[in-house]
């Protein structure tokens, strides 16, 4: 019996296993499909001041796909299949080109694109960047460049020498899910990252959480200790949002305030100065 039920295991496993495989494989085309046919875009969110809701501080753009039936596809749902692959620098160095020429068209823009710590070194990755500095000389001081805490960490040291040399030219840095990864702080204190994004799972519901709120107004202290910036995600809704803003966070991101858009409010205003 105990034989059959481990046999029986193992077919599950390896079912599993198939299914997930066959999905990964799928992702990957449709990855693959949107990047020949330039079906890949930014979607932007604003990030409000918390003490000032009505105000702007920047804006993030992430990264969307369309799949072959039209729809636009979050990176949710495919960037954990491809982020490690060729893919995945191939959209870091997308995400970062539709970026810059964002800021280049846009001269009061300040945005936040996402990038991976494997994406460094990355030759096509530094040589767009280069080419959107050289074009621009403003875009440096306006462009803020989200690494994940998980992704960070993995390679601290080339992280740490790759975020001085970017930051020499104005470059900021942005840590992005602080407290979903596994920060080190001996490596944490060399950073030297600009703003402190807090994952979006201390946010929600916040309101309600006395044990919420004493990990996010740890981490404003802990970001007010290195000078940090802290901006909260996946904010929901105003009691949430007062809370997070009576905690001392910055600035804060999420649906309570605008969903992402690949059609951002400054394009509608360039179409109605030029009608």
């Amino acid at each position: 019996m105990g034989r059959d039920h481990k046999n029986n295991s193992g077919g599950a496993r390896n079912a599993l296993e198939h299914a997930v495989s066959t999905r990964d494989a799928s992702t990957m085309e449709m990855v693959h499909r949107a990047i020949q046919h330039r079906q890949v875009m930014l979607a932007f969110q604003p990030v409000v001041q918390a003490q000032a809701m009505d105000r702007v501080a920047f804006y993030e753009g992430l990264i969307r796909v369309l799949d072959e039936t039209g729809r636009i596809i979050p990176a949710g749902e495919f960037i954990g299949a491809v982020e490690d692959t060729e893919y995945g620098r191939t959209l870091d160095c997308i995400a970062l080109e539709k970026g810059l020429a964002e800021l280049h068209r846009v001269p009061d823009l300040r945005l936040s694109i996402n990038m991976s710590a494997r994406s460094i070194g990355f030759q096509k990755w530094m040589r767009t960047l280069q080419r959107g500095l050289s074009q621009d000389p403003t875009v440096a001081e306006r462009l803020i460049l989200e690494i994940t805490e998980q992704s960070a960490m993995m390679v601290p040291e080339l992280v740490t020498s790759f975020m001085d040399d970017l930051q020499g030219k104005g470059i900021s840095f942005a840590i992005d899910d602080f407290g979903a990864g596994y920060t080190a702080l001996r490596h944490f204190k060399e950073f030297s990252f600009d703003v402190l994004k807090i994952d979006g799972e201390f946010a929600v519901g916040i309101a309600n959480d006395p044990d919420n709120q004493v990990l996010v107004a740890a981490m404003v202290s802990i970001a007010e200790q290195f000078d940090m910036f802290t901006v909260a995600e996946y904010v929901e809704n105003l009691p949430d949002a007062e809370c997070l803003a009576r905690l001392g966070v910055d600035c804060l991101q999420g649906y309570y305030f605008a969903a992402p858009s690949v059609r951002p409010p400054w394009r509608d205003n360039e179409e109605q100065q030029s009608a």
